[in-house]
C-alpha cells in the first residue's frame, strides 16, 4: 500500500510542484491538495490519510492551528511541515505540539521522499537547515549542568560523535560518510541515543548536548 499524503498549501504552483515529486512512484500517493487548514481537516475527517504535509502560512486556518487539531483529533495521521520559515521559536513550538517532521521548501526531492518514508515508519525527520536554525537559538538562558548528567556516561564514544554531527545539522547520509558507516547504522545510533538520554526530538537532543558540553 502506498503512503497516502495530504498536501496543504495555498499556492497552487508550489502545491502542484510538491505533488509532482510523488507522481509515478508506487510507494507514495497524494490523495488531495488542500488550500488551507480547514479544507485539510474536512478531508481527513472523511478519508484515509497517513501523512499531512502542511505549509504554515495559509488563509482561514494556518498550518500551526491545523497541526494542533490533527494531532489532537486524528491519532493515525502523522504531521510534517514544509515551509520557508526558519525561526527556531516556530520550529520548537511545532515540535512541542507533536509534529514528526519539519523541512524547508528548498529540500531536494530525494530527501523529501526519504523524510516522508521515515515519518511514515514512526521516526522523525528534520532537515539539516532546520537543525541549524535550532542551533541559532540564544542559549544564554540555559546553563550547563554544574555536574554533568549521569546519562552522558551511558553514551559510547561513537554516540557522542554522532550527537556532535547531528547538532551541526548533518543528515544520516553525511554522518555516515564522515564515520565510514551506513546511514542505517547512523539511524540506529540516533535511536539508541534518544532512548538513552530520554528525549524524543532533535530540539531536546541539541539542548541536552549543549547543557552537557557535547557540542564543541
Amino acid at each position: 500500500m502506498p503512503i497516502k499524503i495530504l498536501i496543504a498549501d495555498d499556492h497552487p504552483l508550489i502545491a502542484e510542484g510538491i505533488k509532482n515529486i510523488f507522481e509515478n512512484l508506487k510507494d507514495y500517493q497524494v490523495v488531495t491538495i488542500a488550500k488551507n487548514g480547514k479544507e485539510a481537516l474536512e478531508f481527513i475527517s472523511k478519508h484515509l490519510v497517513d501523512i499531512a504535509l502542511l505549509d504554515i502560512d495559509m488563509p482561514i486556518m494556518d498550518g500551526i492551528e491545523c497541526a494542533k487539531k490533527i494531532i489532537s483529533d486524528f491519532d493515525e495521521v502523522k504531521v510534517a511541515m514544509l515551509s520557508m520559515h526558519q525561526e527556531s521559536s516556530i520550529i520548537k513550538n511545532l515540535i512541542e505540539i507533536g509534529v514528526k517532521g519539519y523541512m524547508l521548501k528548498t529540500i531536494p526531492s530525494e530527501e523529501l521522499l526519504q523524510a516522508i518514508k521515515n515519518i511514515y515508519n514512526g521516526k522523525e525527520y528534520f532537515s539539516s537547515d532546520v537543525t541549524k536554525a535550532l542551533l541559532t537559538e540564544d542559549y544564554s538562558g540555559f546553563h550547563k549542568y554544574k555536574k554533568t548528567s549521569p546519562l552522558v556516561e551511558d553514551l559510547t564514544t561513537r554516540e557522542k560523535e554522532i550527537i556532535k554531527y547531528i547538532s551541526q545539522g548533518l543528515t544520516n547520509i553525511q554522518i555516515g560518510e564522515k564515520l565510514f558507516i551506513s546511514p542505517r547504522t547512523v539511524d540506529t545510533h540516533r535511536t539508541n541515543i534518544m532512548r538513552k538520554i530520554d528525549v524524543h526530538n532533535v530540539a531536546s537532543l541539541i539542548r541536552f548536548a549543549f547543557q552537557n558540553g557535547l557540542i564543541s
